[in-house]
């Protein structure tokens, strides 16, 4: 489990193409400091699995599904990316519950400035966009932030200096893809409160919800 504080940002040494997969080398230095093999590291929010690291890299296998799913096919050797580690057992809990898996991508619309801060809006369709509520949380490329402004087909965050200085956000495009994950407990809630539960929209507005 991670929060969505990034920690540091790295970059792509390499990438190891095969024909469903690719193994990416990323190089780094705080997040190396305690590291092992089989540790947890989220590379722009995705959830990847140590299998080598040396000096000032460590490596990933990056399976299909999760290039289907996240922007990490659109990387190139040179590309920085967010990374974070597995939240330790006693550390702050400074973001908010982030898995690390993907549930698709936006798309970067526009940047705009107000004051010391930036507005980010990013289009999403109708399956990302039913999990997006305001001031609700939401990870892009595994950064927490909160939904501040909503559309129908996109929605805002606004970033203080701080995150614009240690992640990559600020550095993007408009037109760049973006990894989104959903807040997890409105995805659980949304499955607890399905048919099967016998909760359904009837259900609530009998008992005056």
């Amino acid at each position: 489990m991670f929060t969505g504080i990034v920690e540091e940002i790295g970059e792509v040494a390499a990438i190891e193409k095969g024909a469903q997969s690719c193994v990416y080398t990323i190089k780094a230095s705080k997040i190396l400091e305690d590291m092992h093999i089989g540790d947890s590291i989220a590379v722009n929010g995705l959830c990847l699995t140590v299998t080598r690291f040396g000096e000032g890299t460590f490596s990933a296998d990056v399976m299909n599904e999760s290039l289907r799913r996240s922007n990490l096919g659109d990387l190139n050797r040179g590309s920085r990316v967010n990374l974070e580690r597995a939240m330790a057992a006693n550390g702050r809990f400074g973001g908010h519950i982030v898995s690390g898996h993907i549930d698709g991508t936006g798309v970067l619309r526009s940047f705009e400035r107000e004051a010391n801060a930036v507005w980010v809006t990013i289009g999403a369709d109708e399956s990302l966009m039913r999990y997006i509520i305001m001031k609700g949380s939401v990870a892009l490329d595994g950064v927490s932030l909160t939904v501040a402004r909503l559309w129908h087909d996109a929605f805002a965050v606004s970033l203080i200096p701080h995150t614009g200085e240690e992640t990559t956000l600020l550095k993007k495009h408009v037109g760049d893809r973006i990894n989104i994950e959903n807040d997890i407990v409105g995805k659980y809630v949304e499955k607890l409160c399905g048919k099967s539960s016998g909760i359904d929209e009837d259900f609530l507005k009998k008992y005056g919800f």
